[in-house]
């Protein structure tokens, strides 16, 4: 058990797991944002250029009972199918992926600029690097010259 604890510990104390834990809180509040976008900016905008279409009242009751709006079905205990709910879902995970391939994008695109400014820079160290051999030879040249 001991052992156990002793794993579960390195575990816990590695840097992909903190940087996994930050990376769950960003994306919470990412998602707060973007559900924010979607209910507020996008939807409307949606429901304007559909004649005025509310897609977080589009349901159907199940028990056959007209309601006038999803809140009124739902206290009155009816079981609904709220696809309007779906639907903003849907629109929530496509900008939320939208944005995460966008960064993605962004992030590769710098790293492969980085990389190539990298290698241009090792390749001029190389080119003015000496060789063992010439530093050698200059060396004695040096040697040489005080002997004179």
């Amino acid at each position: 058990m001991k052992k156990f604890f002793k794993e579960f510990g390195a575990f816990i104390q590695r840097g992909n797991i903190m940087d996994m834990a930050v990376g769950v809180v960003i994306g919470t509040a990412f998602a707060a944002i973007v559900t924010s976008l979607v209910n507020d900016i996008i939807m409307p905008l949606v429901s304007l250029a559909t004649g005025g279409v509310d897609f977080s009242n589009l349901f159907v009751s199940l028990n056959g009972t007209n309601y006038a709006t999803l809140a009124e079905a739902q206290e009155a205990g009816a079981s609904v199918l709220a696809y309007g709910s779906f639907i903003q879902a849907i629109v929530n995970f496509l900008i939320i992926a939208l944005c995460i391939f966008i960064t993605i994008n962004a992030m590769k695109k710098a790293k492969e600029k980085m990389d190539k400014k990298l290698k241009k820079e090792e390749e001029k160290k190389e080119e003015t690097k000496k060789s063992d051999e010439v530093v050698l030879l200059e060396e004695i040249r040096d040697l040489l010259k005080k002997r004179k």
